[in-house]
């Protein structure tokens, strides 16, 4: 079982995998995309899923801090219509709230990272942090 996590944005989506046993997430790369276009970078997305060979997707649901969605999570939802459907894979979402500035705060305290490199990997680690929640409560659901 291997699963992608996705942090889906109007101009990019964070890709990270998990390992085949389901434990960790590592971040696998950042595809550009264009919602103004309808360029969703579902080609990119479709070479990815074939070289991890996953099994199913996790994408970041971005809820308000009242935990309502907002236009921002009604995207996340579209998009993962789209993959499930192109793809045929299970999609699953999980409440991403505060996980890109999480991936800010670990990217300046423990890389000390520049704004200029953080900037270029954030959506990734967001997406790694995203699968990692994921992989973190299924593992603890399924040990019980």
């Amino acid at each position: 079982m291997r699963l992608l996590g996705l942090d889906v944005g109007s101009r990019t989506v964070g890709v990270a995998a998990s390992d085949l046993l389901g434990w960790t997430a590592q971040g696998v790369e950042i595809i550009r995309i264009n919602e103004d276009d309808d360029d969703f970078g579902l080609d990119r997305l479709s070479e990815i899923i074939k070289d991890k060979q996953a099994t199913g997707i996790v994408i970041g649901l971005p809820k308000n801090m009242n935990n309502t969605e907002g236009p921002r999570a009604e995207k996340s939802r579209e998009y993962g219509n789209m993959v499930e459907e192109k793809f045929d894979l299970p999609v699953d979402f999980i409440d991403e709230r505060l996980t890109t500035v999480q991936a800010e705060r670990m990217l300046v305290d423990e890389a000390n990272v520049s704004r200029k490199k953080r900037k270029k990997v954030i959506d990734k680690v967001a997406a790694e942090m995203i699968l990692q929640n994921y992989l973190d409560a299924k593992g603890k659901l399924t040990r019980k």
